[in-house]
């Protein structure tokens, strides 16, 4: 029985200003470097089809890098290989995942990704893996994003030729379709259902900078590692993981005292909750200074008839203090500019 082989691929970008590129790389790139996280990802977010066919115990790891000329990017180190069984036929068959971490929408991903596949089967040549007679595997492209607007870019290329072609020509046209994560697309009820480790990353990531949301993403995140058969494992590469991710929203914790989420869980829940403390009370001065804001503004406009622009833009850039400073002058002066100091 031959061995089917799929493969599971990550780009770096080098030639392109990306916010995200490093945290990805440093992450993300971390956590499917181990074989049971490229499993959760199949198995909770790929289509089922896909993932039954596919007996994860023979995951392998391999490594390899090239360049892609169009774009200078280069894809290296993480290639995964599995086997596959069809319709109860066995034959070598690769399968290459290319994770595309984006934080926000490109537009232009079904060319970029036609472009990828095309450099990774001249790869695949050059490198003897396979040849022209033998053939060319098939290739899943899937991008995982997880950018706050919700993805709309083509899902194939061919969308992307308009107007649409006479039927004589859409023969002759390029089709390749990509798989969409996007992970802001779940909701916490859906990742819930998910109770593997991954949909518990992605939580936290849709928590953004919300300090309680990101409590109850942790909380959630260290029961499914509790639960876990492989507890103390998954309980180190996550706790690494969200060690960047805590360093990277500036949380203020003192990360070198996180070693194990498990066992620092209440020194962590205690950071966390004074973080929530902290944004609930500056949540509450925000709306007592737009509150000065709109009772300064309505007396404004009493007192002196429609604003112009720039006491406007004045209003909307000053802190409580001058807020309060202009209240308590307002009956004395005798015009804006007086009252403002223009």
């Amino acid at each position: 029985m031959e061995r089917l082989v799929g493969v599971v691929g990550y780009r770096h970008t080098v030639g392109r200003e990306r916010s995200m590129a490093n945290y990805h790389d440093t992450g993300y790139k971390e956590l499917f470097s181990h074989p049971e996280f490229v499993q959760q990802l199949i198995e909770g977010f790929a289509p089922a089809e896909i993932s039954a066919l596919m007996d994860f115990s023979t995951l392998t790891n391999h490594s390899g890098n090239y360049i892609t000329p169009l774009f200078e990017e280069k894809f290296e180190d993480v290639v995964w290989s599995v086997e596959i069984t069809w319709q109860g036929v066995t034959q070598r068959v690769f399968l290459y995942i290319l994770l595309e971490f984006q934080s926000s929408v490109d537009h232009t991903m079904p060319i970029r990704l036609l472009h990828y596949v095309a450099c990774f089967y001249d790869h695949l040549l050059k490198s003897r893996v396979t040849t022209p007679g033998e053939g060319l595997p098939p290739v899943l492209p899937i991008v995982l994003y997880n950018g706050s607007r919700r993805w709309s870019a083509e899902p194939d290329i061919y969308s992307m030729i308009r107007p649409e072609p006479p039927s004589f020509l859409q023969v002759y046209q390029p089709h390749l379709r990509y798989y969409l994560i996007d992970e802001g697309r779940y909701t916490d009820e859906e990742l819930g259902l998910r109770q593997s480790p991954l949909s518990g990353v992605f939580g936290v990531e849709n928590a953004g900078q919300s300090w309680e949301a990101l409590q109850q993403a942790v909380n959630r995140i260290v029961a499914i590692i509790q639960a876990d058969p492989n507890k103390e494992r998954i309980d180190r590469i996550i706790t690494r993981w969200l060690k960047r991710h805590l360093h990277r929203l500036e949380a203020g914790i003192d990360l070198d005292r996180l070693a194990s989420l498990v066992e620092d869980k209440a020194m962590l829940a205690e950071n966390l909750e004074n973080l929530v403390k902290k944004e609930r009370q500056e949540g509450r001065q925000e709306g007592r200074q737009e509150e000065a804001r709109r009772i300064l503004q309505r007396l404004l406009t009493k007192r002196f008839g429609e604003l112009p622009t720039w006491v406007r833009a004045k209003l909307e850039t000053a802190e409580a203090g001058q807020l309060e400073a202009w209240t308590d002058e307002i009956l004395v002066a005798e015009s804006l500019e007086a009252l403002f100091g223009e």
